[in-house]
């Protein structure tokens, strides 16, 4: 599978998946009435309209800064496409198809409700006080995926001291 076709995979399972998550917990379920939910010592299941962008930082109140939000979301997302689209590598593919897939499921949400809406609160860590949705772990996995991606060696990059493009040996 090529880097571009893997990363539209990830994209499409990530909005999928986060899509469905939340429209199962918020329709699906009565969790608005009787949260919390905990799922075990450490996780618990809540729900938090998130106006802002990450962290609930820059909290969107007014209707042009929702749609602001949204049309960033969109362009970012598309950004990441074309550079998936020139991905040289199947780990920099599936990286930028989580973070897009993230950003265009946030972007439903805020389209659709004014706000995204998050759940998944990691209640046992007192230093880590904000609730996420499956879209911020897929962008979150996305940025790790980037900065491994970052710290691979390309393969037959020619090195300034060495034109034929093969690695020393160590």
């Amino acid at each position: 599978m090529t880097p571009f076709r893997l990363g539209l995979a990830a994209l499409a399972a990530t909005l999928a998946l986060d899509q469905a998550s939340k429209l199962w917990l918020y329709l699906g379920t009565d969790l608005v009435l009787t949260q919390p939910w905990r799922l075990g010592p450490f996780v618990e299941l809540v729900v938090v309209w998130n106006r802002g962008v990450s962290y609930g930082l820059f909290q969107q109140e007014a209707g042009l800064g929702r749609w602001l939000l949204v049309a960033l979301s969109v362009a970012a997302a598309l950004a990441l496409g074309l550079w998936m689209r020139r991905a040289g590598s199947r780990l920099l593919g599936l990286a930028l198809g989580l973070i897009a897939g993230g950003a265009l499921g946030n972007a439903v949400d805020r389209a659709a409700y004014g706000a995204v809406f998050d759940f998944v609160h990691l209640s046992a860590l007192p230093w880590f006080p904000y609730v996420f949705n499956l879209a911020d772990a897929a962008i979150s996995a996305g940025v790790v995926g980037l900065i491994l991606d970052s710290l691979m060696p390309e393969k037959g990059r020619a090195l300034p001291d060495n034109p034929s493009g093969t690695l020393p040996p160590v």
